[in-house]
């Protein structure tokens, strides 16, 4: 059984986000295409015998780990579900922004629970470990899926789409987003007419790209300003721009080189590519 392993998270764009109606017991119901991008964190794992389970940041972030930390409570739901005696000491290379829309942490999650089902040795199918992502975060099937998805639901029903290869141009502010607000909020729009995702793979490149909206994108700019920032920003970089996910990260398709050098203080700017794949695809 090898006993290291390291292992890329890659972050996700919402091309679009549709909040269509909400539950009962209060979740949105929402329709989206999720996007897998080569933003990504990296994961060194190493296998504990003495079945403890410990983490550290590779960034310099001295803070204490935080209760709900997603890599180590999916390290613990998969020790649990499985009963392995065995545990992990994992580092985190931290590179996706938090409170973005990235999907950073649920993708870390996911990567979480694909390595240690190798290096534990359970060979578990992902019919198994999905459950146990779903149980972390409305995202992290996705994640574990691996690839570009409709998405539909609190995010549990996923239907893989072929997508075109495109470069993004994706711009994270210094501040953050609420989300819990968003959702909270009465302003938000949670009846948007439902989508067919025939009509939207019936696009081409250029509109695929641009198709649809984000419903969270108004109430976010209310909480969050410097979004309305980046997408004037992005316009009179000739580009059309719109939130992913929650946000507070904004994103637009791009065919040319941008001047970064007008970018307001404190911005982090990266140009990505879409992944045809996870990359760890081949481990499901």
């Amino acid at each position: 059984m090898k006993r290291l392993l390291d292992v890329p998270a890659p972050a996700k764009l919402n091309l679009f986000l549709h909040v269509v109606g909400q539950r009962p017991d209060g979740y949105h119901l929402l329709q989206s295409v999720f996007m897998l991008i080569d933003w990504a964190d990296t994961l060194h794992f190493e296998c504990r015998r003495d079945g403890q389970i410990s983490r550290e940041d590779l960034n310099g972030d001295a803070l204490p780990l935080p209760e709900h930390d997603l890599v180590v409570r999916a390290a613990r739901a998969l020790q649990q579900a499985s009963g392995s005696p065995l545990g992990m000491a994992v580092a985190l290379d931290k590179r996706i922004p938090m409170e973005a829309g990235l999907g950073g942490g649920s993708s870390d999650a996911a990567s979480t629970l694909l390595a240690l089902n190798r290096l534990w040795g359970l060979h578990w199918p992902l019919e198994r470990l999905l459950p146990l992502g779903m149980a972390l975060g409305a995202d992290v099937p996705f994640f574990l899926g691996g690839h570009h998805a409709w998405v539909e639901g609190i995010g549990e029903q996923l239907q893989p789409i072929p997508l075109p290869s495109g470069d993004f141009l994706v711009l994270k502010p210094p501040t953050g987003v609420p989300t819990p607000k968003i959702f909270q909020s009465p302003d938000l729009k949670r009846d948007e007419k439902r989508a067919k995702i025939e009509d939207f793979v019936a696009n081409d490149a250029k509109q695929i790209f641009g198709w649809g909206r984000n419903n969270l994108q108004p109430v976010a700019s209310h909480w969050c300003p410097d979004i309305e920032t980046g997408l004037q920003w992005l316009n009179i970089q000739g580009l059309n721009g719109r939130m992913t996910g929650s946000g507070s990260a904004i994103f637009a398709p791009v065919q040319q080189t941008v001047d970064l050098s007008t970018l307001p203080t404190g911005w982090i700017a990266k140009i990505c590519k879409n992944l045809p794949e996870h990359p760890l695809i081949g481990w499901r």
